[in-house]
């Protein structure tokens, strides 16, 4: 396992690791004893950061990384998320009690003394521009409840305003073969601020494995099926924002990336990872074997420049226009 810098937070992180969000639920029905055999098998294999969230089960997903990283605290590194258990354009929800009140409930789940990274959840544009909420966390900071503060942010305008605040030392973006405007703007000027970048959905719900077929159906507790439209957050958060059949339809015409590089999963991940200022991929999982897959990314070749080329031109001409959602 290769490990990159997280920005100027002084932690290694492995430049493959896990989100936890389809582990807690919203991704269908899941098995925690699964659960945990996957988040050992990821940790055996050299996995060290792993990211989450409050509203991910509920708390889920942070009371099982407490159980998987039992003994481990000093060597497993993790990342959660607030913000979205209340009102997100309430500005009350950032308030300092707020905020400090959800720092000490994570902090109690994860059963730890203090939060490796802890990050805004997409909170509106307005309330960012408000600055208040980074106030807060410089506090937080200090007290040494939490190591490092970031955002997880929805579009590329929020991100290069964030870069500009001197606390904020991690961004979390959408990125992927199908989201590539992060690449002219953002992805520079975090390298130049020595921000770290966390690449969330990487593999764009699933569409970038290629497996999927316009006739796949999700269950009902699944976002893919629920927030397929944006009918419950940020349409982008689902599919990259595009429509499924047409998302179907264009990963149809990438089969040639895995060549060499084992599948598409692998080759989408490599992708990334061919970005020096990517700190991190955290795709999700749910089982041992979706770990192992995402794993194989470390044996892919990387992208040739003609490669990467003919898939900069593919976002251009092909997928740019279909894209949904804040951006």
């Amino acid at each position: 396992m290769n490990l990159r810098p997280l920005g100027k937070t002084g932690l290694q992180v492995s430049e493959v690791s896990f989100g936890t969000w389809a582990i807690g639920g919203s991704w269908g029905q899941t098995d925690d004893a699964e659960s945990l055999r996957a988040l050992d098998k990821a940790m055996d294999e050299g996995v060290n950061f792993f990211d989450t969230a409050d509203v991910y089960g509920d708390g889920k997903s942070e009371r099982l990384l407490a159980r998987a990283t039992k003994g481990k605290e000093d060597k497993i590194h993790i990342a959660t998320k607030f913000c979205r258990q209340g009102d997100i354009n309430d500005p009350q929800n950032y308030s300092e009690q707020r905020v400090r009140q959800w720092c000490e409930d994570s902090l109690k789940r994860l059963e730890r003394d203090i939060i490796d990274l802890y990050q805004i959840h997409c909170a509106p544009f307005e309330i960012l521009k408000q600055g208040y909420v980074f106030e807060v966390l410089d506090k937080l900071r200090q007290e040494g409840k939490i190591r490092a503060y970031g955002v997880s942010v929805e579009t590329v305008e929020e991100g290069l305003f964030c870069l500009e605040k001197s606390g904020v030392q991690a961004l979390q973006i959408i990125f992927n073969i199908f989201r590539q405007k992060p690449i002219s703007e953002l992805l520079p000027r975090a390298g130049e601020r020595g921000v770290g970048l966390l690449v969330r959905l990487p593999l764009a719900s699933g569409l970038l494995t290629g497996k999927f077929t316009a006739d796949a159906a999700f269950e009902a507790e699944d976002h893919r099926s629920f927030n397929r439209n944006g009918e419950a957050f940020n349409v982008g958060e689902t599919f990259a924002g595009l429509p499924f059949a047409k998302g179907v339809e264009l990963a149809s015409q990438l089969g040639w990336i895995a060549e060499g590089r084992g599948n598409m999963t692998r080759a989408s991940l490599r992708w990334l990872l061919d970005f020096k200022e990517i700190a991190c991929v955290i795709p999700g999982f749910r089982n041992v074997r979706q770990v192992e897959d995402n794993l194989g990314v470390l044996a892919a070749k990387p992208f040739r420049a003609e490669e990467r080329e003919r898939l900069q031109k593919f976002y251009r001409e092909q997928v740019h226009e279909h894209i949904r959602g804040a951006y």
